[in-house]
């Protein structure tokens, strides 16, 4: 969201006397924030990707090992949360930037129903924590920058609109707008209107009235626009869940929990066995499945750290994130953290710009973010009960601002790089993963830049890079998934 306000020109060499030590440290003023929407921003992040407290659960408790074991639902909680609050703060403090870290949506599909059945929980869980380790190790190379600073601008901006687009499908399928047609229907239109091919029941009236109010409220420029949408349409669908009959909200109902405090259950921290899916697969196998990991992570968590770097304004004038090495670290450190809770590998999450959205520029508003994270340990009740219809809409207004202010900075006379960041932005929702929108784009850039004889114009990174994903996608075909 286009919201940043004047910057104060003050080097962090010639810090502000006037400025607090947090502001100094956190860089807030020099960024065009306050902390005032430091900590909006973070309440807006923490709401809406709350909905990974009870979803990665679901996920991952829904799998059994080899040995027919699943993973407990109340543990999963804990680790979920555990590992979140842990990441985002860490984010925060170190990488100082306002990217909230938690249990990546489709890599804890993978770890679910690629490695759990052939080997056990903690054999699964110890290849997210190679995978994370080797992510730490490209990243003390230099080699995960080199990579990030391969993509040019124009890919990048692509990249960044993706990653809105997606977030806009997210907010649409999440509060029951469109939902996917069963393959019994036998047809080739793979979403519908509403739940039947038409919008009806109260949630979808939740999330029509919360993106109308929050549009309404951006338009206004109303300070904490997109966390007051939030927390009024919360109360109006407890409202409406006390005095009408609604067979469902989805994952969460929203209504007062009756105890909103629960302890903790640490059961599965620590949980891991480094090398016995070796074991269980064979070396090889067992490589592919760190490999598979490893892609997931690294590419979801590039795309995602581009998308909000540039939303949020942190990028320099040749499109660079500067300090980009400290962001990229903890997210390695996040990886490895989710294997080692046994929460599946933890990643950045691209709701993170529903804070940008409200003028998060720093770390402050992760670590707000975490904080509650931390808080909800305790009180997973509270923080489970404000439904997705309430804080998607945020994801819709924000997907948009994030396509409004990228679209115009491609250069679409230039086919060599307009169709590469074409392919990626609609590949992104067209097949629900940030990965599959990014390897598509950098195979395609790779290709015409060849093909109209500007290959030497490409780094050797983006050629090496586009080869890992071209086996990547020829592994099912080479039997070696």
């Amino acid at each position: 969201m286009s919201t940043t306000a004047t910057a104060k020109a003050t080097s962090p060499e010639s810090p502000d006397p006037s400025t607090s030590g947090l502001d100094r440290y956190f860089k807030i003023s020099q960024r065009g924030s306050t902390v005032a929407r430091e900590v909006r921003g973070g309440f807006a992040t923490f709401f809406a990707m709350a909905y990974i407290i009870v979803l990665n659960p679901i996920i991952l408790g829904s799998a059994k090992d080899m040995y027919g074991h699943q993973l407990d639902s109340g543990q999963l909680v804990t680790a979920t949360v555990l590992t979140a609050a842990f990441s985002t703060l860490l984010m925060g403090v170190i990488g100082n930037v306002p990217i909230a870290l938690a249990a990546g949506l489709g890599v804890n599909t993978v770890v679910a129903l690629q490695l759990a059945p052939k080997m056990s929980w903690p054999d699964a869980m110890g290849m997210v924590v190679l995978a994370g380790v080797v992510v730490m190790l490209l990243v003390a190379t230099g080699l995960r920058e080199r990579v990030m600073n391969a993509v040019p601008v124009g890919l990048r901006k692509g990249i960044a609109i993706g990653i809105g687009l997606f977030i806009m499908l997210i907010g649409l399928v999440d509060s029951g707008f469109v939902s996917r047609i069963p393959d019994a229907a036998h047809t080739t239109v793979p979403l519908q209107l509403g739940g039947d091919g038409h919008l009806t029941g109260w949630p979808v009236l939740v999330f029509i009235l919360g993106t109308l109010l929050t549009l309404a409220l951006i338009i206004r420029k109303v300070p904490g626009a997109i966390l007051i949408s939030i927390v009024v349409m919360t109360i109006v669908a407890m409202v409406i869940n006390a005095v009408a009959t609604v067979p469902s909200w989805g994952l969460t109902t929203p209504k007062w929990p009756g105890n909103p405090v629960a302890s903790p259950d640490f059961g599965l921290v620590g949980e891991v066995s480094l090398f016995g899916g070796f074991e269980k697969v064979g070396v090889l196998t067992g490589v592919l499945f760190v490999f598979t990991v490893l892609l997931s992570c690294f590419f979801d968590a590039m795309g995602t750290i581009l998308g909000v770097g540039d939303e949020a304004k942190l990028m320099d004038k040749d499109g660079n994130f500067p300090g980009i090495n400290k962001v990229l670290l903890v997210d390695g450190l996040a990886v490895a953290s989710g294997g080692a809770t046994s929460s599946s590998a933890t990643t950045c999450f691209v709701e993170s710009t529903a804070g940008v959205g409200e003028g998060a520029r720093t770390g402050l508003a992760s670590v707000v973010t975490g904080g509650l994270f931390s808080v909800a340990l305790f009180l997973t009740p509270l923080a489970t009960m404000v439904p997705s219809q309430a804080a998607t809409p945020a994801l819709l207004a924000v997907g948009f601002l994030i396509l409004a202010g990228s679209v115009k900075d491609i250069d679409w006379s230039d086919f060599t790089i307009a169709v590469p960041a074409f392919l990626a932005m609609v590949m992104m929702p067209f097949t629900y993963s940030i990965t599959n929108g990014i390897g598509i784009g950098f195979i395609a850039f790779s290709v015409l830049r060849l093909a109209a004889g500007r290959g030497r114009e490409v780094p050797v990174a983006m050629y090496v890079v586009s080869a890992v994903f071209v086996f990547y996608y020829a592994m099912p075909a080479l039997g070696l998934t």
